[in-house]
């Protein structure tokens, strides 16, 4: 793993370290439902939850030929919150590994942080009530500034609460990649992720293919670093 008083991890939320889909799939068939639109698959969620309730609504109604405007979007996004932060982990729970793992990097002496672009208001509730939050020093939801990923400012203002000079983005999705590739930094991606292409096909410095295999990952990066330099 990363070694050094100034290195920190830097992690995706939704698809990374949390499978969020089911209760994002309640809240947006809520939504349809009381509209008496055809509800979604978990499945269809899956591939879009990386794209935000704005995009999971859009598509949702294009699917049945409603189009929607910035107007008569914005009512439908904040019903979904609602409902989605009323049952934000009902059925969402950690990807199996993510607890042990998280534990062992930080006693290993790891800065561990989270950045999604998920809104911040929801971050906190869903890591708390997943027991999640006590792993990190840094939570960077959307919202807290105006640009999110894969604007590299969001990355360094994390690298700068936890007081680290570098560090790596570990993800699921081309917008992981593209905020690690504008900020400089390594990128790992899980490949059981929400990506809607394959996790090999995303530019990132490696694959893992569980959760459990990233401390692995992390020293064989680091080893092929120090052997360039």
């Amino acid at each position: 793993m990363m070694k050094g008083r100034h290195a920190a991890l830097v992690f995706d939320l939704d698809g990374t370290l949390v499978d969020t889909a089911p209760d994002l799939t309640a809240a947006l068939n809520a939504v349809l439902a009381a509209r008496k639109m055809a509800t979604v698959s978990l499945d269809t969620v899956r591939h879009m939850v990386g794209f935000g309730a704005r995009a999971l609504i859009r598509q949702a109604f294009e699917a049945e030929g409603q189009a929607l405007t910035d107007e008569t979007i914005r009512p439908l996004i904040n019903e979904f919150i609602v409902h989605y932060r009323a049952h934000i982990a009902d059925a969402s729970v950690p990807f199996p590994g993510v607890p042990e793992t998280l534990g062992q990097l930080r006693t290993g002496g790891a800065r561990l942080g989270i950045l999604t672009n998920k809104p911040q208001e929801l971050v906190l509730p869903l890591l708390d009530a997943l027991d999640l939050s006590r792993f990190f020093d840094a939570i960077h939801g959307a919202g807290r500034y105006a640009y999110v990923k894969p604007d590299a400012r969001v990355f360094h203002h994390v690298l700068e609460e936890l007081k680290a000079d570098a560090g790596v983005m570990i993800g699921d999705s081309r917008t992981d990649v593209a905020t690690a590739r504008a900020a400089g930094a390594p990128v790992i991606v899980v490949s059981y992720g929400y990506t809607p292409e394959p996790a090999e096909r995303l530019g990132a410095d490696a694959t893992a293919e569980r959760f459990s295999d990233i401390p692995h990952i992390l020293e064989r990066l680091a080893s092929q670093r120090s052997a360039s330099s």
